[in-house]
């Protein structure tokens, strides 16, 4: 069942302008109820233009814990000087009638995500999952049940709603290769922006899809080739290809066993093919995944021993 994921913009009430004269009611007063974040901009400010958007985003992810409110500089000195503006974007937050944290000049939405939590959580309150952030954990979740196509389906709506989401870019594409539909997941990658490929849930899909090219005949011989390391479990190639084979079985953990049997057996193999194979297999897997932590120190143990 496909989550419903409300817009990005905030809803009524979570976000206004405010002027001089009602600067008092707007922040200082209604921040005794729910803190105020407060943004200093100017219609001539290039990086107010790239902040707005963001905060507004942000604000409207966190389901009411937090109000934005906007000022003019141009249109409210008097407020700007008060405040000792000097230059802008200027940010602060106010709580309690009093202003309790800020920042100036544009900044990531990671880093806006956590200013606002850490005001919120200052006040005594709490900033909830996103709608967003839950469809994107019931996508991870069909996902590790093994259920791709309910996760492409939840990753294929979440773009619907932010088509830059990394996150769920890779996650799509990693559904896509467990359908089988190699050629649309690579599509998937090769649309984004160079830049995007630095990304860590990006660089994952693309070793998941490297790894995809590598077991396509693979996976067709695993009775084959297990038959030839039961054989003779010198025959490294063999085992090396069972890997792949392992792998594109969904059998991770069989593949990395074998390839860590390589390693300790002969690590300079193959000019040390095995380790890179390791090293490939942990990043479509990615960092959070448990057996990624454990295969890690076992390689460690086996090349440090």
């Amino acid at each position: 069942m496909e989550p419903i994921i409300g817009e990005n913009a905030a809803p009524d009430g979570l976000v206004k302008d405010t002027t001089t004269a009602t600067f008092m009611a707007d922040v200082i007063e209604a921040s005794r109820e729910t803190p105020v974040i407060v943004d200093f901009w100017a219609p001539w400010c290039g990086p107010c233009k790239q902040l707005g958007p963001i905060i507004e985003k942000a604000v409207a992810s966190a389901q009411g814990a937090v109000k934005l409110v906007k000022i003019n500089i141009d249109e409210n000195k008097e407020i700007a000087a008060q405040m000792r503006i000097q230059s802008i974007p200027a940010v602060f937050a106010f709580s309690n009638g009093q202003p309790v944290d800020g920042f100036v000049g544009a900044q990531p939405e990671s880093q806006i995500k956590s200013f606002i939590e850490r005001v919120v959580q200052a006040a005594g309150g709490s900033v909830g999952p996103s709608p967003v952030e839950q469809a994107l954990e019931q996508a991870a979740e069909a996902e590790a049940a093994g259920d791709a196509q309910t996760a492409g389906a939840i990753y294929g709506e979440i773009l619907k709603h932010e088509p830059d989401n990394l996150q769920a870019v890779a996650g799509l594409a990693r559904s896509l290769l467990a359908a089988g539909q190699n050629d649309a997941a690579r599509q998937l990658i090769d649309d984004l922006p160079p830049a995007s490929r630095e990304d860590a849930d990006i660089k994952s899909a693309i070793a998941a899809m490297e790894l995809a090219d590598k077991a396509g005949e693979a996976v067709g011989q695993l009775a084959e080739l297990e038959s030839r390391v039961a054989a003779n479990e010198a025959d490294h190639q063999a085992r090396f290809d069972l890997a792949i084979a392992y792998y594109a079985a969904n059998k991770a953990e069989d593949a990395i066993d074998n390839l860590l049997t390589i390693v300790q057996k002969n690590r300079a193999w193959n000019d040390d093919a095995a380790r890179k194979q390791l090293i490939e297999i942990f990043d479509a897997l990615g960092s959070t995944d448990p057996l990624v932590a454990d295969s890690r120190r076992r390689l460690s143990t086996i090349l440090f021993s």
